[in-house]
């Protein structure tokens, strides 16, 4: 009889608690689903962040080479060559696109060997709305293919200043698109394809710290415009005649926008809205300052005078420099390597070049080939993973502490991107010399090569 009873008292207990438990359940899955579609929302809303800032640093990476680029070497060359500086950037613009959606982006980040990827992203299959997580969990893939679309663009771009004034237009075109295939292409994809030798974040065998491009561009370029110099001889005139910049407005202009642009270049190499992309973006402005500053101290000291060339030229050479570091170095390291930038660069286009007596004609080599080489060296030095944890495997380090490994896998990297910008840009240049002849004869250097080369020129005479 006890038991029944009990068994009556349960029975009662539960059916009055069953209510009260069915709507605490209910309450559950609704605030899970709630969670949830808050999840989804915050989710959405990074993404779209994300999209918007990588797309607008992808317009600022154009802008670079078109008008940033094209201007900035405009104005240094004589006024009969103005035109033909400004048509190699902008044919960057519309070949080496082409050329990356063919293949060029396939053999940059698709899965391949350690030198070179594979051919999976040929004709941009695959590459849509999705993201790519090795490459940018938040943005679309095509996001991400087009803001290296840029950084393919501007690179071989950056050469034709070695050799402004002296060379044929579809020749020299032909060379650079080679260029970008048998230099450029292998070292994007060693220093940031999935499984490339130097990728320090996806399978590198020699972890190498480069966030923006001090091997894979400035490096690269740099060295390529030496090894270009050399190969297609002096101006005529060189050195004894008086060659100076015919505007230094355009150029003041140019290096201005320049520097604008060069924030997507760097922040947008955090591929995110986020705190990375800021301290980027601050390690990128304290340094094109401080290399300014260097710079016109430098020239100051050397001439008695500070001129706008040399102010801007400083400022591009402390923005190169910090190219390779920027996601990795705290504002006051960045300051000290924009200032060493101001300092060697400028050394070495007032000095050097006029002891070797080669003919730079826009000092890519000084700026671009020295600041990319200093800058990723001094990444190892200065690195810090209370910046980006990519360094030292989120373990905050000091300023020497642990660097020793990195700095000899920076110059691993470095001597790596030398030797396949002097080999690659050799062959192709005896290539098409060979097939087409490079240089252009002594009577169209003389009347100038707006008016040879396009059948027009930009002032009148």
């Amino acid at each position: 009889m006890r038991s029944f009873r009990h068994a009556i008292a349960v029975f009662v207990f539960f059916a009055a608690a069953l209510p009260v438990l069915a709507e605490e359940v209910g309450a559950a899955r609704d605030l899970e689903q709630r969670l949830s579609k808050a999840e989804a929302a915050a989710a959405s809303a990074q993404s779209a962040g994300d999209n918007a800032w990588m797309l607008a640093s992808a317009a600022l990476v154009l802008m670079m080479t078109g008008p940033g680029l094209a201007l900035f070497y405009a104005g240094l060359v004589r006024k009969k060559n103005v035109l033909s500086i400004k048509m190699h950037s902008f044919a960057m613009m519309a070949v080496i696109t082409i050329l990356w959606a063919v293949f060029g982006y396939s053999l940059c980040f698709s899965e391949g060997t350690p030198i070179i990827g594979g051919l999976s992203f040929a004709f941009l299959n695959g590459v849509g709305a999705s993201p790519n997580p090795d490459y940018g969990a938040t943005i679309p893939h095509s996001t991400f293919m087009i803001y290296q679309c840029m950084f393919a663009v501007i690179t071989p771009a950056l050469i034709t200043g070695a050799f402004a004034d002296r060379v044929r237009f579809g020749p020299i075109v032909l060379f650079m698109t080679l260029w970008t295939i048998v230099v450029y292409f292998p070292m994007c994809h060693m220093v940031w394809g999935k499984g490339g030798l130097l990728n320090a974040t996806l399978g590198g065998k020699v972890p190498t710290l480069d966030f923006a491009g001090g091997t894979v561009v400035h490096i690269t370029a740099g060295v390529s415009a030496l090894v270009c110099a050399v190969y297609l001889g002096k101006r005529i005139g060189y050195p004894t005649t008086p060659m100076p910049p015919h505007s230094p407005v355009l150029s003041f202009i140019g290096g201005c926008l320049l520097w604008v642009g060069w924030f997507g270049f760097n922040a947008g190499s955090a591929l995110a809205s986020n705190g990375l992309a800021s301290s980027a973006f601050v390690a990128t402005h304290l340094a094109g300052a401080a290399g300014a500053l260097a710079w016109m101290t430098t020239e100051r000291q050397k001439t008695g005078k500070c001129s706008s060339i040399g102010a801007v030229t400083g400022a591009v050479a402390g923005l190169a420099t910090i190219t390779p570091a920027s996601g990795f170095v705290g504002p006051f390291p960045a300051i000290i390597i924009g200032a060493v930038a101001g300092v060697v660069c400028y050394l070495m286009c007032a000095v050097v070049k006029a002891r070797f007596g080669y003919d730079d004609s826009l000092d890519v080599f000084g700026c671009h080939g020295i600041g990319g080489t200093i800058g990723t060296l001094l990444a190892g030095v200065f690195a810090n993973s209370a910046v980006n944890p990519v360094y030292g495997a989120g373990k905050p380090v000091g300023l020497l502490e642990g660097h020793g490994a990195q700095v000899v896998n920076q110059s691993i990297a470095v001597l790596i991107a030398w030797v396949l910008a002097i080999g690659g840009s050799f062959v192709c240049l005896v290539i098409v010399d060979k097939m087409l002849g490079l240089r252009v004869s002594a009577d169209d250097e003389h009347k100038g090569l707006d008016q040879t080369q396009h059948g027009e020129h930009a002032y009148e005479f």
